[in-house]
């Protein structure tokens, strides 16, 4: 890895040579890809991140596997890195699909809560927002801080 393979590399993401000229070509924009793979041995970690490893545009691979995460950083396309995992035989391969708990309205809503998510996790689902004309709803922002009139009410 001297600096002529980087400058190789980087030359490559940009320019491709055919036999007389000199052609730009369309660079995929760099991403982080988040997949959920379940990972019961060091043998299933290795074989996972090596395939991972070896995607072009691939420049960081994280494997957490108390959390059954993939992390793929890099100029590369996220359908590829499923794919490229689900061959090494783990064909219940998703991508991410849990969000930090605090970012979520009703974590503890019926298809937001998953016990097999990781700490601190839960789903990401679309959740219904509460009607407004409800009574308890009226209380609550009656007495909420973003209601400029709470002063005056109480």
């Amino acid at each position: 890895m001297g600096i002529l393979d980087k400058i190789s590399d980087y030359v490559s993401d940009y320019f491709t040579v055919s036999k007389s000229t000199l052609k730009l070509k369309k660079r995929k924009p760099w991403q982080t890809v988040e997949i959920k793979v379940k990972m019961d041995c060091d043998g299933c970690e290795r074989k996972v991140k090596y395939a991972v490893t070896n995607i072009k545009g691939a420049k960081s691979v994280e494997v957490n596997r108390k959390e059954s995460r993939v992390t793929v950083t890099g100029y590369v396309e996220p359908n590829k890195v499923l794919k490229k995992i689900r061959r090494t035989g783990k064909k219940r391969a998703e991508f991410w699909p849990y969000i930090p708990y605090n970012l979520v309205a009703y974590p503890y809503a019926a298809q937001a809560y998953d016990k097999k998510a990781p700490a601190g996790y839960v789903r990401n689902v679309v959740q219904a927002l509460p009607n407004p004309d409800a009574p308890d709803e009226k209380f609550t922002t009656m007495f909420s801080d973003e209601n400029t009139n709470a002063c005056s009410i109480m």
